[in-house]
């Protein structure tokens, strides 16, 4: 099963009480969204695992979450480390102008009128978000800052950027 498809939700933290509830630590923008999930995918050795939810409750960032098939503190332990996915069909609408990162993956990025690269990957860094472009064969790395980002064009596949001086040149002196 490929991840293309999917988004992470979060991950189970810990378990609650002894009748296999979990709790999973939602890192989203906006939780409340979440809170009528019928099911999940949790990562399990590598593949992602459907589960149906019976029961679920927020506080917060955090989902009181009640399983399908998961009826003690035992099993529900074995899940506790996993990163929940859902599709991306399953994220918010966003309004015009807005978008979600994994919608830059594939935009080709330009400064003025020169083509720089096509963006192949976001990295999420300590501080700040980052593009991963590849220009002419090498990696780049663009940080995702309003005074950099001038503007996206999803319909275009566009991004248009004022690159910091010298930044190119730190990727491509020998």
């Amino acid at each position: 099963m490929s991840y293309d498809n999917y988004f992470e939700l979060g991950n189970v933290v810990k378990t609650h009480g002894l009748k296999g509830e979990l709790i999973l630590l939602l890192d989203v923008d906006q939780p409340d969204h979440y809170k009528k999930l019928e099911s999940i995918f949790l990562e399990i050795n590598g593949k992602l695992v459907p589960f149906f939810i019976q029961e679920i409750s927020l506080r917060g960032d955090q989902a009181r979450l009640t399983i399908e098939d998961i009826d003690s503190q035992d099993a529900a332990k074995e899940l506790v480390g996993k990163r929940a996915f859902l599709p991306l069909s399953a994220l918010p609408k966003l309004k015009k102008g807005q978008y979600y990162y994994h919608d830059l993956i594939g935009c080709q990025v330009f400064e003025q009128e020169k083509l720089i690269g096509t963006v192949l990957e976001i990295i999420e860094a300590p501080n700040n978000m980052l593009m991963s472009v590849d220009h002419q064969g090498k990696e780049i790395l663009i940080p995702m800052e309003e005074e950099i980002m001038l503007s996206v064009d999803l319909e275009q596949s566009r991004i248009q950027t004022s690159l910091p001086d010298g930044l190119l040149d730190v990727y491509l002196d020998p």
